[in-house]
């Protein structure tokens, strides 16, 4: 992991367990925004707020038309439930420990831009954090990566990020995955531990299969969960001998 200022070029774009890297364009704003709800009383002479929900969006997803069977004309047209990943590469292609967005959001347009001298571009908008989410306990999209998104063929026996500067939280968390392809049935972790070295299971997915039709999905804890220091990824074959794969961490602080 890198450290520094940054440019898109290095962002990666994967939806519903597709890299849609190649055909996007452009993406955001990405809001984390904290609703206020007013207040104030007779007594005070300084307005006061309390926070209220949070809101969270990609803003539009900006990409070029293509209309193959797995492309962004395809992916994209239709209102659904996304399930989004854009790990954001430190002057570099995205790598473990860099900040990832997730979320899973609501797609509520579709729509094309056409022009006689620049590719067809298509644009797909969002109304933010949906209410079919597996849970709504958290509003924090911002999350470490974990895995960059490479094909793996053994279990994860490095070490892991430094996640949270020397202490363990107890609020909790989820992890979002997006499994591009594998040759068989695969589970994925989050694994914790206190000093880097010894590792054990946080979070796990079901069993997934993606050799026809990739996967994509959050595992959240409970809010009150302990989560150590350092955080890794991790996997266990079923029948697949190998699984690509991006795995993010949102710990709730």
């Amino acid at each position: 992991m890198a450290t520094g200022r940054t440019v898109v070029k290095w962002a990666n774009v994967f939806v519903d367990g597709y890299d849609m890297t190649g055909y996007s364009r452009t993406f955001g704003p990405l809001t984390w925004m904290v609703e206020e709800a007013d207040s104030t009383t007779l007594g005070e002479v300084v307005k006061t707020a309390m926070a209220g929900p949070a809101s969270i969006n990609i803003g539009t997803l900006n990409t070029v038309l293509d209309n193959t069977s797995i492309a962004s004309h395809a992916l994209l047209n239709a209102q659904a439930v996304r399930k989004i990943m854009l790990p954001l590469g430190i002057r570099a292609a995205p790598a473990q420990g860099d900040p990832a967005f997730v979320g899973v959001l609501g797609q509520n347009s579709f729509y094309s831009e056409l022009s006689n001298d620049t590719t067809v571009n298509i644009s797909a908008g969002f109304s933010g954090w949906s209410t079919e989410a597996v849970s709504l306990l958290y509003g924090n999209p911002w999350a470490s990566l974990l895995a960059a998104k490479v094909a793996r063929t053994a279990v994860n026996s490095s070490g892991g990020v430094d996640d949270y500067g020397g202490v363990s939280t107890t609020r909790g968390g989820y992890m979002m995955y997006q499994l591009f392809s594998s040759n068989g049935t695969v589970t994925l972790k989050t694994q914790d531990s206190a000093d880097n070295s010894a590792f054990a299971d946080l979070v796990t997915s079901a069993s997934l299969n993606a050799s026809v039709t990739p996967a994509a999905d959050i595992t959240v804890l409970g809010a009150t969960a302990t989560v150590r220091r350092y955080l890794r990824w991790q996997l266990v074959f079923g029948t697949a001998t190998t699984a690509t794969f991006a795995l993010a961490f949102v710990r709730n602080k």
